[in-house]
């Protein structure tokens, strides 16, 4: 088993006895002497000392003057400076001395001292190796956030092209009445599938933006009748299986506007459609509403599904942490929750679901009104 090396101390005086009686006093210590500032400098550099005891006496450059230069040096960071002597201990302090003491100190104290020096040497040593590990875990941890973001990247782009293609062929088979009946229900569950999985491949690439910060928002001024139009697109992007619910919509009007991404909004509304959907059964409702509430407007997608247990609410919003068996045999990972959580606390907003077990579920997020500054660029813009 290797020995682990003495500690080194510095002794920077004109006498050599005195390095010779500490050597004599401290066990297990290398203690050397250093004849002048000049010699300090070089050994220093080549051999960093934990503890140097800096003599004011000694000749050639005050060492006050080079003490600066030395603990700007990223190898002595540890390393602790005592000053000893009768005279220039303040200009020692200034220079940046860790502790002062007089040289006609007994050989006792002076010891206690070096031996005090060298713990708090070594705690910073270890503290900074302590450092050192966390940082190099965190580079690693980095290394991996970037690959997997690099793989989600290439995965989602990947499938995001020929899982549309799939769903345009389809669709054009789907209205191909040459097909029997029983088989274009069969396609038109195999789109509906397909148009799942896009949802399912887009959403993971968009949490994985936000939270890299990287998803910059196109805000625009979205009135009442804006709200509408999105709600209409967004039941477009579900698919065929709202044709066996109840979907009803209700905008307020004359709603002051909101500073939001349109296309994002659809996205959120598209999601809460579909979880909607996942969790209710053919012939249940699913109700949309856009309200005033105080200096908000409110959205809220209500069903009368199945509802969610208690202990499944606080993860809901979380990816990959509420993953559920739905009405229809598929399990939902959340992702598209997730999504929805992240993309409107961008806007400034909450997101929240109130439910009850066997009587449904309503998902509501908040959007604040856009400030006067907002709705001065957006008139100027359209000056």
């Amino acid at each position: 088993m290797l020995r682990a090396a003495a500690p080194v101390v510095f002794v920077v005086s004109r006498d050599t006895a005195r390095a010779v009686s500490l050597k004599d006093s401290l066990k297990n210590t290398d203690v050397q002497h250093i004849p002048d500032a000049e010699t300090l400098l070089r050994e220093a550099h080549v051999q960093p000392p934990h503890v140097a005891l800096l003599y004011t006496d000694t000749p050639g450059v005050p060492l006050w003057e080079v003490l600066p230069m030395l603990r700007q040096r990223s190898e002595l960071s540890a390393t602790q400076w005592l000053a000893v002597g009768s005279h220039g201990l303040g200009e020692m302090l200034s220079a940046g001395a860790d502790a002062l003491i007089s040289d006609t100190t007994p050989l006792q104290a002076l010891s206690l001292q070096v031996n005090n020096m060298l713990g708090r040497a070594q705690q910073h040593h270890d503290y900074q190796e302590r450092v050192a590990q966390l940082q190099r875990k965190m580079d690693n941890w980095e290394h991996e956030e970037r690959i997997r973001d690099q793989l989600v990247h290439m995965l989602v782009h990947d499938l995001k092209n020929p899982i549309a293609a799939v769903m345009g062929l389809l669709e054009i088979v789907e209205d191909d009445h040459r097909v029997p009946g029983d088989s274009r229900e069969l396609i038109t569950v195999a789109r509906d599938e397909a148009q799942h999985l896009l949802h399912l491949t887009v959403n993971m690439l968009d949490v994985r933006k936000i939270q890299a910060g990287k998803m910059n928002l196109k805000r625009e001024l979205v009135f009442s009748p804006m709200f509408s139009e999105i709600i209409e697109l967004a039941r477009g992007d579900v698919g065929s299986g709202l044709r066996d619910r109840e979907v009803s919509a209700q905008v307020a009007q004359n709603m002051s506007p909101v500073s939001a991404d349109p296309e994002i909004l659809r996205r959120v509304m598209a999601n809460l459609l579909s979880n909607a959907l996942k969790h209710t059964t053919s012939g249940g409702t699913i109700s949309l509403s856009v309200q005033v509430v105080g200096d908000q407007v409110h959205v809220s997608v209500r069903d009368n599904g199945e509802g969610i247990p208690a202990e499944d609410i606080p993860n809901l919003f979380a990816a990959f942490e509420q993953s559920r068996l739905t009405l229809h045999g598929r399990f939902d990972t959340g992702m598209g929750l997730a999504f929805c959580k992240m993309a409107i606390e961008e806007h400034g907003g909450s997101i929240w679901v109130e439910s009850q077990r066997g009587k449904g579920s309503t998902f509501t997020f908040s959007l604040p009104y856009a400030q006067d500054n907002e709705e001065d660029d957006f008139a100027e813009l359209l000056a």
